[in-house]
């Protein structure tokens, strides 16, 4: 099962591995990794739970790598860098929030968010 988001001065670890979906099952909109041919609640509500606790850290690691990306792409030591209101424009995110992400993005490459380094970020 997958374990929440880390905390300052925890290891990272590793969310349950996702399982892809045959091609014939997504094409069934009823059909969500098996869970509807479950019989015992008590193995669905395991299973969906560790599906939940998947899919919630794999949406923090996204976030991660936006703000990295935000970050990198916002660098002034770069040529080409964008401004947060084209990294906003370019991530569907507003302004404010762009800001708000190339900060997180560059506590996150100095190592200073939540006490993680960034071998541990990118």
């Amino acid at each position: 099962m997958a374990e929440p988001t880390p905390r300052r001065n925890e290891p990272r670890l590793r969310p349950a591995p996702l399982l892809f979906e045959p091609a014939a099952a997504t094409g069934d909109p009823e059909h969500f990794f098996d869970l509807e041919s479950m019989d015992d609640p008590g193995a669905l509500l395991a299973r969906a739970t560790e599906l939940t606790l998947a899919f919630r850290a794999a949406a923090d690691r996204a976030v991660e790598f936006q703000a990295v990306a935000a970050a990198q792409l916002a660098d002034p030591r770069r040529f080409d860098r964008l401004t947060a209101a084209d990294i906003a424009d370019r991530a569907e995110w507003t302004e404010d929030y762009a800001k708000k992400m190339v900060e997180f993005g560059r506590d996150l490459l100095r190592g200073d968010a939540e006490g993680r380094g960034p071998a541990d970020t990118v």
